[in-house]
């Protein structure tokens, strides 16, 4: 045996739990993976709505003894990468797998159009982003030593990976480990430290650290100091976070009141030509209201694509509108907006996913294009190849949205208070959030979670929207067509809300933002540095090893 393959199941291994690692290693490869997925799957559970967050005791140190496994049964040069590699796509497939099998919901809105689709969706999005964890295991395989290193060489490829993630492409981070930490309204304080990519390597660490003792007893001292380490991280933060909200005290912006419409369209009713009028109707009923006290501004707010129509094209809706607002008044919609082709006037305009602000007199007075589309959804990648081929987005409008250009606070003046209009699944990422400009008050997410019914999605969707009001230091007020709508302080804490699935107003006031936490001032260079002091300190383990 030599130092570059270290065998973590020694015969005097005290705990046993060597072996294990041993006997998976003589099985089929399949076996491993097949632990791996399983492991993977399990945690989904972690997530919302479910967060069992104790069952990532099990599911990561499973991911370890797997590894162990496969290094074991491939112990040279590139066996052992392509080895790990395989055990990580199979542990990120289960768990992206298990965390978004309800994006198939969207493909059986229009069955006859898109049900053809569905295995391939639920299943190459996951694949497809189980690469990044492939890459995370075959990293720290390159600094798999029995014992505390090889948990931490893990926590730091996964949080390194997940980090890109994020941001490859398009970017998708939906459901990183780091996220299932934030189960609690304490523990999602630590979001303002360091971020949901720093809460990653945490995870990792502090979940898989039973791991460690799954070794030779030579390395028990380590598994001992990283176990003890990771108790009083993880009781250390929990403590904070239950201290930062306890001297917590939130206050209301004055003279602002939040009318939060929720219409609960079913998405196969939206698009409908017969149905548009009815469709605004009910969302003209639930904005009407007798009027606010002297003083108070009212601010009326409408999801994602509320209304399937152009709003700001239709004289007879805005003066609908203009009817229901109250002097002083605002309307705050998520809408399609026709935009103009510079290079071509007289062509077909091209359609954005905004947020109007539009005022009593039905004048929009600001608006904001969606800059983050969903692929496949709202625009189609390589759209001459694929639109040939008969493919089209998921979205309704033919040939897909156009993407806008930059992101920036939104200002209305007077008692609104300034503030960053999130679309959809822009609220998902960390430290994209906030756009040019100074920074604004508060955060508005408008969202059409319809497509995804009664499922994970939505609960998901919140959880993470929440985390960036945590990062930010900023209240958020979050608009969604079926739910879960609600207004949220800075500390990530539920003010009100509206259940999934609910027809329903929420009135509110605006909670005060606070001073920006650590993660907002210095967003994720203090986890990238950390992971990379960790990394080369394994690395030069490694090398004084060699």
């Amino acid at each position: 045996m030599t130092p570059t393959s270290p065998d973590p199941a020694a015969a005097s291994d005290r705990f046993g739990a060597g072996r294990l690692a041993t006997r998976l290693a003589a099985r089929p490869a399949f076996v491993r993976f097949a632990v791996a997925a399983v492991a993977g799957a399990a945690t989904a559970l972690a997530q919302a709505p479910f967060d069992l967050l104790a069952i990532l005791f099990v599911a990561l140190p499973a991911l370890v003894v797997a590894l162990d496994a496969a290094l074991i049964a491939a112990p040279d040069g590139v066996r052992r990468l392509r080895a790990a590699a395989a055990v990580g796509w199979w542990f990120g497939f289960g768990a992206l797998f298990s965390g978004l099998w309800w994006v198939g919901a969207a493909f059986l809105v229009e069955a006859e159009t898109f049900a053809w689709a569905l295995p391939f969706a639920v299943t190459a999005l996951p694949a497809g982003l189980a690469l990044f964890y492939a890459l995370a295991t075959m990293l720290a395989a390159l600094a798999w030593w029995p014992g505390a290193p090889r948990v931490l060489s893990l926590a730091v490829a996964i949080g390194l990976a997940e980090w890109l993630r994020g941001h490859v492409l398009t970017g998708f981070p939906w459901n990183g480990l780091g996220t299932a930490f934030a189960a609690g309204d304490a523990l999602m304080q630590s979001a303002a430290l360091v971020g949901a990519y720093g809460l990653a390597p945490l995870t990792v660490a502090i979940f898989a650290a039973p791991a460690a003792f799954l070794g030779p007893a030579g390395t028990r001292r380590g598994a001992v100091v990283l176990a003890v380490v990771a108790a009083a991280g993880f009781g250390g933060l929990a403590l904070w976070g239950h201290q930062r909200l306890a001297a917590a005290a939130v206050g209301e912006v004055p003279g602002l009141a939040l009318r939060i419409v929720q219409p609960a369209i079913d998405q196969s009713e939206k698009w409908v030509p017969e149905n548009r009028w009815m469709i605004f109707d009910t969302l003209l009923g639930l904005t009407g209201a007798p009027p606010p006290p002297p003083g108070v501004t009212r601010l009326a707010i409408w999801p994602e694509s509320s209304v399937p129509f152009l709003l700001e094209r239709s004289p007879l809706a805005l003066q609908s509108v203009m009817a229901e607002l109250p002097p002083g008044g605002w309307l705050i919609a998520g809408a399609g907006r026709a935009g103009v082709d510079r290079a071509a006037p007289d062509a077909t305009p091209p359609i954005y996913n905004s947020v109007l602000a539009i005022d009593e007199t039905g004048a929009t007075r600001a608006f904001y294009d969606k800059v983050k589309l969903v692929p496949f959804g709202e625009f189609l990648p390589f759209q001459d190849t694929l639109g040939r081929l008969g493919i089209v987005p998921v979205a309704y409008l033919p040939g897909g949205f156009a993407a806008g250009t930059s992101r920036a606070s939104m200002a209305l003046g007077g008692a609104v208070p300034p503030f960053v209009p999130l679309v959809c699944y822009e609220a998902i990422f960390p430290g994209q959030v906030l756009g040019e400009g100074a920074r604004p008050a508060w955060i508005l997410n408008v969202t059409n979670d319809a497509w995804f019914g009664d499922t994970p999605g939505p609960y998901q969707h919140f959880r993470q929207a929440r985390l960036r009001a945590v990062e930010e230091g900023l209240p958020l007020v979050r608009a969604a067509n079926t739910g879960i709508s609600a207004v949220v302080d800075p500390y990530g804490r539920v003010v009100s809300s509206l259940p999934l699935g609910t027809r329903g107003v929420l009135e509110a006031g605006l909670p005060v933002a606070v001073a920006p936490p650590l993660y907002a001032r210095t967003g994720d260079w203090p986890f990238l540095l950390a992971s990379a002091v960790v990394a080369a300190a394994l690395a030069s383990r490694r090398l004084r090893k060699l």
